[in-house]
């Protein structure tokens, strides 16, 4: 699992990087914020899986975007174990720059048999007939939560099986809650109650919150507001929304009365880094902030709580990635074998526990929510969770209105969403 950053920087995570290489021109489309998956992805030249898997005495090649040591040794030791009862060999491959990686893979007709493949990638794979479209053949396809089989559906076929996930939750310093006089009964659940213990924990010379100020984070609070940058069909632009602006405004109201600062005004480039170093008492982040606490700031005591529910409810954002099976492999049957086992509940449970997942399956959630109460609410909101908008032109948009979100305390609300919707509907229009 890796944790998504601006999309101006390097990405470290799973749900990854966005560009492809224009040798294999590449567009992506996908799920906008409605959560409504792959709607209006194009999907008909990736091909079906319906027809029968080639197969052979052929290894299979698989290729990872790691988070780090933990995750490629986990998948190492997965790969081992099913190569051992399968009689078929597994290597498995950390990339360095996995879109480029399985870009200059397929460009030499020799791509991995199986590999890892973001929300945003998809489509693209799929529309140039990269991608085998698996999704019918998997055993357990029900099993899966519905937000991230809808995820990775083009119209209505899903093609491959999503291998966990990560969604936003509040984390809480529980030394700067208890100096705060708060108690339980005070941890938030809406938006004023958000901006109360906020306005009380700014103290001491931290600030209440902080937030990258980023899509990626903010978006929550327009999921929560009842808003999306796109219609479910990502056919229709819906940035300058009466539901974004009242998001945004409440953002800017917390930035303006001093309670909320983004983690770049802080001096760091994420809301963890503000979070660990004790510059703000609460930040909102994906369950990837349990590891940096753990490896980076040990002595930092938090809780995690579920993001505090909006004017039209409770909202949430979702990071995902699946396992991707090459059109082209020569052992597509060994190949959807070790998908089959890497996606089963007891081995989506041993890579939470090797490197802090999520299982994507729900048979794994009691179990999983037993073995990890602490960080619960990441899970209880996976019914609320939804995703970016990923058709082809859009991460660039997105990119765009991440860059001016910084001068958001500056910026008239309005003004900026209708510049941003500008672009979104020019690029939906492609």
């Amino acid at each position: 699992m890796q944790r998504p950053v601006r999309r101006s920087t390097a990405r470290k995570l799973t749900a990854g990087a966005i560009a492809l290489t224009a040798a294999l021109t590449l567009s992506a489309c996908g799920s906008g914020f409605s959560g409504s998956g792959g709607a209006g992805g194009s999907g008909g030249s990736g091909g079906s899986a319906t027809g029968k898997l080639t197969s052979s005495k052929d290894p299979i090649s698989v290729l990872i975007g790691s988070s780090g040591d933990a995750e490629t040794a986990a998948v190492k030791s997965a790969a081992a174990s099913w190569s051992k009862s399968s009689g078929t060999k597994a290597t498995v491959q950390a990339a360095n720059n996995l879109d480029q990686q399985l870009a200059q893979g397929f460009a030499a007709g020799k791509p991995a048999d199986v590999f890892y493949v973001s929300t945003s990638s998809l489509a693209g794979y799929a529309s140039n007939g990269s991608l085998l479209a698996y999704g019918d053949q998997l055993q357990d396809k029900g099993d899966f939560y519905p937000t991230l089989t809808k995820s990775f559906t083009l119209d209505g076929t899903l093609y491959c099986a999503p291998k966990d996930f990560s969604t936003l939750a509040l984390f809480i310093n529980k030394a700067d809650w208890k100096a705060a006089g708060l108690t339980d009964a005070d941890v938030p659940t809406t938006w004023a109650q958000l901006k109360s213990v906020s306005e009380k924990l700014t103290r001491d010379g931290r600030v209440g919150l902080a937030v990258s100020p980023q899509v990626e984070r903010l978006g929550a609070f327009m999921a929560q507001a009842g808003g999306a940058l796109t219609n479910s069909g990502q056919t229709k632009a819906t940035v300058d929304s009466a539901a974004n602006v009242e998001a945004l405004d409440y953002v800017k109201g917390l930035l303006d009365d001093g309670s909320m600062k983004f983690s770049s005004d802080l001096g760091e480039s994420w809301g963890g880094d503000a979070f660990g170093k004790n510059k703000a008492a609460m930040t909102i982040e994906g369950n990837w902030l349990t590891g940096a606490m753990s490896s980076s700031y040990p002595s930092v005591g938090y809780e995690v709580a579920k993001l505090p529910a909006g004017p039209k409810g409770a909202g949430t954002l979702q990071f995902t990635n699946c396992w991707g099976i090459a059109k082209d492999s020569p052992n597509q049957e060994a190949a959807l074998s070790f998908v089959e086992k890497m996606v089963s509940k007891d081995q989506q449970l041993a890579f939470a526990k090797a490197f802090g997942v999520m299982p994507s399956v729900e048979s794994a959630a009691g179990t999983w929510k037993q073995e990890y109460p602490q960080y619960a609410p990441f899970l209880d909101q996976a019914g609320d969770a939804v995703g970016l908008p990923t058709k082809s032109g859009t991460a660039d948009v997105i990119a765009d209105m991440d860059s001016k979100l910084g001068t958001l305390r500056s910026t008239d609300v309005k003004t900026l969403l209708e510049g941003v919707q500008k672009n979104m509907t020019a690029a939906l229009k492609g």
